[in-house]
């Protein structure tokens, strides 16, 4: 699969990788041994990048990436993981103690001295601004805790302001076809400031796989179901911020379109090629309950260009459907 550098980082990262939530919570139940043989088909399919956070399944996620690795020892990954959630998000909580003892937890999680990567967890918009969140940061790289340091954001402006400060090597967004606002102005800034960009939600929860039809529910401890208007956590996080309803009408006209357009590949193959695809996106991060949607997501990468006429109409449906209620909101 391509590699390219991640940012700041100067690390080459499959332009596919694999986001990790799934295997730790809020998605229903993933078995231990099931979540391995995940992790292992989609370092089979060229992934080398691994994304999970220190509060998926209060830490599971990065343990069995931890035990994975250490059963793989030689196997080229680089781990991305997250920090800031396991207080509550305000700015005094922001602080070197704290950095501090997150990271350490990662770190024994993960079985590793230096994590590869470092982003704060979706901050409150004012920790982006602070000198001292990056000084904190700059000090845990002196130290050799973390290599690098990121953020994973909720909206366009949080990314512009994160990727203007020098130590920042990258920005995690959401962005998909659902969710076009990042092209108008951060993927062009992140070229310009050499910051990596990890493009996650690639499938808007799943809708853009185009297997949902309006009577589709969902287990009562996933996301999809409690998280609709924002009860748990940001909106947007679920389903990219779209009514599902709506999601459905316009997931119906993407699954149409793919077919129409002689792509042999699924929907949610072309839904990943169109975000890697994105001039400044460095790897897109979907999640995998299984080892076929594993190796589905990973040949994704290998999608030939699409037209330009197929981009046009994922824009169209965008424009039509989706835009008016959500391009401004994030």
């Amino acid at each position: 699969m391509e590699q390219r550098i991640l940012g700041r980082t100067e690390r080459p990262v499959s332009v596919v990788g694999l986001g990790t939530w799934q295997l730790g919570a809020d998605w229903g139940s993933v078995p231990e041994t099931e979540a391995l043989e995940v992790l292992a088909a989609a370092v089979e399919g060229g992934v080398t990048f691994f994304d999970t956070a220190d509060v998926y399944g209060d830490g599971r996620s990065e343990q069995l990436i931890g035990r994975f690795l250490a059963e793989h020892t030689g196997t080229p990954i680089t781990v991305a993981t997250k920090m800031g959630r396991r207080e509550e998000q305000v700015p005094e909580n922001y602080t070197l103690a704290n950095f501090r003892g997150w990271v350490d937890r990662s770190r024994r999680n993960l079985r590793t001295d230096r994590l590869d990567l470092v982003q704060l967890h979706c901050p409150p918009s004012s920790v982006l601004s602070s000198d001292r969140a990056y000084d904190d940061l700059d000090t845990l790289v002196d130290e050799g805790a973390i290599a690098a340091y990121g953020v994973s954001v909720e909206t366009c402006d949080e990314a512009l302001t994160a990727m203007s400060r020098r130590g920042t090597a990258t920005v995690q967004i959401i962005l998909n076809a659902f969710r076009r606002k990042p092209l108008d102005d951060v993927l062009g800034a992140a070229v310009a400031n050499g910051v990596g960009i990890i493009a996650r939600v690639p499938l808007a929860s799943g809708l853009l796989s185009g297997r949902y039809t309006a009577d589709t529910t969902f287990p009562a401890d996933d996301h999809r179901t409690y998280n609709r208007h924002g009860e748990a956590f940001d909106a947007g996080e679920t389903f990219s911020g779209v009514d599902f309803a709506t999601g459905v009408e316009a997931a119906a006209e993407f699954s149409e379109l793919v077919a129409g357009a002689g792509l042999e590949a699924t929907p949610a193959q072309a839904a990943l090629a169109w975000v890697v695809q994105q001039p400044g996106v460095t790897t897109v991060i979907p999640g995998a309950r299984s080892v076929a949607q594993a190796h589905a997501n990973a040949a994704a990468g290998e999608l030939p260009a699409l037209d330009q006429a197929f981009l046009a109409a994922v824009e169209d449906i965008y424009d039509r459907l989706l835009r008016a209620a959500i391009h401004a909101r994030w």
